[in-house]
């Protein structure tokens, strides 16, 4: 169970993708979601029945890297064991990491699919360790410690 008890969530993200086959597999395969549906033109990846992101086949998009848009889309995993596992699948399959970093309430790692679109891959930590000045939570971005 994710430690955030935040009233706000995304039930899904929708990703314009010009190869849906190309970033379908990475989110499959790197990301480890699974597919719940999909046809020629779009598909809609998440964990069991809970839909979390759906590709949408564009062949004419356009990348706009300079533009405003879409950081990254995030994928919070129950714990920190579920983060290393994830780490040493990336690194089995020999995924770059953009960053990895320790934010104080939360360890985070930070990728790209193939379409350049940002990825977070992270772990609240549980809220008794979480420090603050009696009134808004101390967050920090500090380079993680992968080991």
């Amino acid at each position: 169970m994710a430690t955030s008890d935040a009233p706000v969530s995304v039930s899904r993200v929708a990703l314009t993708v010009r190869d849906l086959d190309r970033v379908g597999d990475f989110y499959q395969r790197v990301i480890g979601l699974d597919r719940i549906a999909g046809d020629a033109e779009t598909l809609l990846l998440g964990q069991g029945d809970l839909p979390l992101v759906e590709l949408r086949r564009d062949p004419a998009a356009r990348s706009y890297p300079t533009g405003a848009g879409l950081f990254h889309t995030a994928f919070l995993l129950p714990d920190r064991a579920d983060l290393g596992r994830w780490l040493r699948h990336a690194a089995g399959l020999g995924v770059r990491l953009d960053g990895a970093s320790d934010h104080a309430v939360s360890e985070a790692l930070y990728l790209r699919d193939p379409e350049d679109n940002g990825i977070e891959i992270y772990a609240d930590r549980p809220r008794d360790q979480w420090q603050t000045d009696g009134t808004r939570v101390r967050m920090v971005t500090e380079a993680l410690d992968l080991a």
